[in-house]
């Protein structure tokens, strides 16, 4: 994006959140979420409808001979005629679901929540299809009765997704001031300072979704955590990785980031390798799982507001205990579960085909995640795991074993460490495992030649890069990023890859194993490299003793002045 259309979504950002925030005081933000969220999706499935509509408008009313969907006006009696009919042909369903666009009944319309929504309550609507009044229960009623109807018409994609919102009590002057808000910005065609941006609908409110989500999480505090994932580390692990076609596996999915980064990186780097990003979308097919409901729903709303297919499972599900893709062997695989997990184990997973590795400690799922990940990767596969650094170095309950055995099995590629307080809901420090089950080289997805490395493992100690966002927040810069993803590219393509002192190293297996198997990039980089300012050591260290004498020579004095003048006052020192 240019800087006009930044400005443009960072001001519709604040405007749209401190509207949003207006319910802090009702809700606390595990449940205002919902409320919010549940009008972005529908005002996005009316505008994306809307758009839809006008595009047809145009076409019936052009002559030429390749439209056919061109509706003669010379074949009625009257424009008032062509007009109605015109009307009616746009209410055909099958007009919207071949351009991909939801069908979105008249009730659940974004014109038609904005005028009922201002009507006193007890207001005649509009009449059923027995011809009874359908009166204006509350706000919420008549936003919970779009809701039901976008659902009711689209099963196939939001059966079971969309979440009403009547239960959280919200005041009906709250609601009518939230759905203002959203009114007064247009997502279709939008202008900004005079200008008109190329943005459409569907990447402002996707953007919109975006930002909530992280607000929400950072509100929320641990609990957010479980369905938002910084976009900083999503979008590190997708350049690292370049999921560009193939099927995306993501088994602990939260709200879906993995699925969105990746959808945008096919839109910024299609183009770099000659190919039509809507074209190469149609080549990447997203499997992800959630066992939370509320979270599951979070993510199914992201895709259908991004456009994109999805297949999550019949329901939300366990992972480990109701895999969801049993049968699935992915190009990608991506997940950021939760650190640590205790209460997972049952039973049943005693003699689980995924422990190929070794079985996994009882009360921690670290391993665990990281061998069900290994089992749904394709032999020509690779894979990016988030897990704590308790990880690369414990030894305890068989974690040590399992560990050496994927290191002298080769499949670990890549071992990143990450800086703190990117996370909003825990300080516990984080790495990144990057496995795969192929290190002989050949072509990636992308047509990148990647060369042979069997037994090499790449370290890279990224503690050192970021930026604090604020006083608690700590994120990535574009360029930290690229820094990471493209020392990587370049390791596994011979591209002039050197290693650095204090940041990456390439070390073979013989080395890891002199490390007892441990992975803690920090062992392997080393320290950065100090640069000689040509100063002899000896004279500095003349220098910097004079210093430190002055130093406290101006102690003393301070202190002598200080005592002096508490004497003046009466006091004794």
């Amino acid at each position: 994006m240019n800087s006009t259309e930044q400005q443009f979504l960072k001001e519709l950002d604040d405007k749209l959140w401190k509207a949003a925030d207006k319910l802090r005081a009702n809700l606390d933000a595990a449940n205002y979420k919902h409320v919010v969220l549940g009008l972005i999706f529908l005002k996005y499935v009316s505008d994306a409808f809307e758009e839809r509509q006008r595009e047809l408008r145009e076409l019936f009313q052009h002559d030429s001979d390749d439209n056919i969907y061109y509706l003669p006006c010379e074949d009625f009696d009257s424009d008032e005629e062509y007009q109605q009919a015109l009307d009616e042909e746009l209410e055909l369903l099958d007009y919207y679901r071949e351009a991909n666009v939801f069908w979105v009944p008249k009730e659940a319309r974004w014109s038609t929540l904005k005028s009922k929504a201002a009507l006193p309550i007890g207001s005649v609507l509009w009449q059923d299809v027995n011809g009874n009044d359908v009166k204006l229960r509350s706000v919420s009623w008549l936003i919970d009765n779009a809701l039901d109807a976008i659902e009711r018409d689209n099963p196939e994609k939001l059966k079971g997704v969309l979440t009403r919102v009547s239960q959280y009590e919200v005041d009906n002057d709250k609601l009518i001031g939230l759905i203002n808000s959203f009114s007064d910005t247009s997502f279709a065609n939008p202008e900004f300072q005079g200008q008109k941006l190329s943005l459409q609908s569907k990447d402002i409110l996707g953007h919109v979704y975006e930002y909530f989500l992280g607000q929400f999480a950072l509100a929320e505090g641990k609990q957010g955590g479980q369905y938002y994932t910084p976009k900083s580390i999503v979008s590190l692990i997708v350049e690292m990785l370049e999921p560009y076609s193939g099927r995306v596996y993501d088994p602990a999915m939260g709200s879906g980031g993995f699925f969105v980064s990746n959808d945008k990186f096919i839109e910024e780097h299609a183009k770099e390798w000659h190919y039509n990003p809507s074209e190469q979308k149609k080549n990447i097919s997203v499997y992800g799982q959630e066992s939370n409901p509320t979270t599951w729903r979070l993510a199914a709303m992201n895709m259908a507001i991004r456009g994109i297919d999805f297949d999550f499972g019949r329901k939300p599900a366990d992972t480990f205990l109701n895999d969801q893709h049993a049968d699935l062997r992915a190009d990608f695989v991506m997940a950021n579960p939760p650190f640590n997990m205790k209460d997972w184990w049952s039973e049943s997973l005693a003699d689980d085909a995924r422990w190929k590795y070794g079985t996994p400690p009882k009360g921690n799922a670290n391993f665990a995640w990281l061998q069900h990940m290994l089992y749904h990767l394709r032999p020509a596969g690779s894979m990016a795991l988030l897990l704590a650094n308790g990880s690369m170095s414990s030894n305890t309950n068989n974690e040590g074993e399992i560990r050496k055995r994927l290191v002298e099995e080769d499949l670990v590629e890549c071992m990143v460490a990450l800086p703190g307080q990117l996370f909003t809901n825990t300080q516990i420090p984080a790495c990144i495992w990057f496995l795969t089950k192929d290190k002989t080289g050949g072509l990636s997805p992308n047509g990148v030649k990647k060369r042979a490395r069997k037994g090499e493992v790449l370290f890279i100690d990224a503690r050192q890069l970021g930026y604090m966002k604020d006083r608690v927040i700590r994120d990535f810069t574009a360029d930290d990023i690229n820094k990471v993803a493209d020392t990587f590219h370049a390791w596994q393509r011979d591209q002039n890859y050197e290693d650095v002192a204090g940041f990456c190293k390439s070390a073979t297996l013989a080395n890891l194993q002199k490390h007892d198997f441990v992975l803690t990039p920090g062992r392997y980089v080393g320290a950065a490299d100090v640069e000689d300012d040509g100063v002899p050591f000896a004279e500095k260290m003349t220098l910097l003793t004079e210093q430190l004498r002055e130093q406290f020579d101006e102690s003393d004095r301070l202190e002598a002045e200080i005592k002096r003048n508490l004497g003046g006052l009466g006091y004794e020192v």
